[in-house]
């Protein structure tokens, strides 16, 4: 059987392993098909692409990237798979989500600053070396200065809603997202949908939206969940007829989450990987 994982970051964004380590990990799990979808952008496909080609890795890359837009007052994630990572209207949009993420950034640290945390930017931009400034690097800058313990920690206490160094999100409607994956040749996949802490009825109308501005797919499964909750994301997947994809959510080793680890889809559920399966004409 092959096996997918279809959801993972580098260091080029927020993860903690470079591109070899993470393509290194993979092969090391036994996962045949797997994708990088870094958060607004495509800088660790070619030098992916490249290691792959000079280990000689049993391993098929998707090209892929996690675009991060607004919708209500939530921020929600999507997902494209199979795209083109030279098209200019792909480029256009992940270069104004960049410079959002870096304004975002230099006032995080500037209230944070404010608050007591002196030279936290700078901190932050070190974690990051040439990649860019998440608020995930701002955690882990945190939690290097002793403020809490781990990332649920420094959210609840710095980084979340309401909290010393939370800013809000301008990023680009789920419609912009979208076309700009459409025009690059791409499948657009709503990420994580039970991460939102949404309700049931909130996550419908989020389907009914996501559907009708041309989305493709939705993840169904994730290494880090109930038997229950899966069932219901596949039954919603076929009552809106989205295709279902699965992914780790890679970003670093713990002990809870692994590449490829429990990453299956229920049955009747429709594999995103049929799409392009289908258009090269062979089964992988």
């Amino acid at each position: 059987m092959i096996k997918y994982d279809l959801h993972s970051h580098t260091t080029h964004s927020d993860g903690h392993l470079t591109v070899e380590e993470l393509l290194a990990r993979a092969v090391d799990k036994n996962i045949d098909v797997f994708a990088i979808t870094d958060h607004d952008t495509v800088a660790a496909i070619e030098p992916a692409r490249a290691f792959i080609k000079r280990e000689n890795l049993p391993l098929k890359l998707i090209n892929g990237v996690e675009i991060s837009t607004k919708w209500e007052s939530f921020e929600i994630h999507i997902v494209g798979l199979n795209i083109d990572t030279n098209d200019s209207t792909l480029h256009t949009l992940l270069s104004e989500q960049q410079q959002k993420r870096e304004t975002r950034a230099i006032e995080i640290g500037h209230r944070l600053n404010k608050n007591g945390f002196e030279g936290i930017y700078q901190q932050a931009r070190e974690l990051a070396e040439n990649a860019q400034i998440t608020r995930a690097h701002f955690a882990r800058a945190l939690i290097e200065r002793g403020v809490a313990k781990n990332f649920p920690g420094v959210f609840k206490k710095y980084l979340g809603r309401g909290k010393t160094g939370y800013v809000p999100s301008n990023w680009c409607d789920m419609q912009t997202a979208i076309a700009a994956i459409h025009a690059a040749g791409g499948v657009a996949v709503l990420a994580h949908p039970s991460s939102y802490k949404m309700s049931n009825k909130w996550l419908r109308k989020l389907l009914v939206e996501f559907k009708s501005v041309g989305g493709d797919a939705m993840e169904v499964a994730q290494p880090q969940q109930a038997p229950s909750e899966r069932q219901f994301l596949g039954l919603l997947s076929q009552e809106y007829e989205l295709l279902c994809s699965q992914g780790s959510d890679f970003h670093f080793p713990t002990s809870y989450l692994e590449l490829g680890k429990n990453l299956y889809l229920p049955k009747d559920c429709q594999g995103v990987w049929q799409i392009w399966e289908k258009h090269e004409g062979v089964a992988l």
